[in-house]
C-alpha cells in the first residue's frame, strides 16, 4: 500500500456526490415513509461503509494508473460502471422522480443507484490491490444495496416495475 493523494478516488467521490446531492432536493414521492423502516443494522453498516470508502479512496495512490498493464482493465471496468452510474442519475433526473423511476433497473442492474457505485468500489480495490477499500466496499455493498433492495420491494408493492 503506498500513502499519498489518489487522483482515482477523487474523480469517482465527485461522480458519486455530485448526483446524490441533487437527489437531497429531487427525491422520488414516498422515499421518506420507506426511509423510516431502514434495519438499523443495515443502516450502521453503510454509514460505517461510506465512511471508510469515502476515506480509504483518497489516501492510497494504488488506485491511481500506474502504466499499461493487464490490470489496468479493472479501472476501466470501474470508470465504465461510474458512467453507468451517471447514466441512472440523468435518466431519474429526466423522468417524474418517482419511486418505479428511482428503482427501476438500468440494463438488467437491479437497483443501480446502489450497485453500479459499489461494484465500481470494489473494481478499484481489485486494481490497487486495495484489501482495506475491498473491505470497506463490502461493507458498504451489504448495508447500501441491501436498504434499497428493501425499499425496491416496498415500491414494488405499491406499483410493480417494468
Amino acid at each position: 500500500m503506498r500513502f499519498g493523494f489518489s487522483w482515482v478516488g477523487l474523480v469517482f467521490l465527485i461522480m458519486l456526490f455530485v448526483p446524490n446531492g441533487l437527489w437531497t432536493r429531487m427525491k422520488p414521492e414516498g422515499y421518506d415513509c420507506c426511509a423510516k423502516n431502514e434495519p438499523r443494522a443495515l443502516l450502521i453498516l453503510e454509514r460505517a461503509g461510506e465512511v471508510l470508502v469515502s476515506c480509504l479512496a483518497l489516501i492510497f495512490k494504488n488506485h491511481d494508473p500506474r502504466g499499461v498493464e493487464p490490470w489496468l482493465a479493472w479501472l476501466g471496468g470501474a470508470l465504465v460502471l461510474m458512467i453507468l452510474y451517471e447514466i441512472f442519475w440523468l435518466r431519474y433526473f429526466r423522468s417524474g422522480r418517482t419511486m418505479r423511476d428511482f428503482y427501476g433497473s438500468l440494463l438488467g442492474v437491479p437497483v443501480p443507484g446502489a450497485t453500479l457505485p459499489v461494484a465500481a468500489v470494489l473494481m478499484i480495490a481489485v486494481y490497487g490491490g486495495d484489501i482495506f477499500l475491498l473491505a470497506a466496499g463490502v461493507i458498504l455493498g451489504v448495508g447500501h444495496i441491501g436498504i434499497h433492495l428493501r425499499h425496491r420491494k416496498e415500491a414494488l408493492a405499491e406499483a410493480p416495475l417494468e
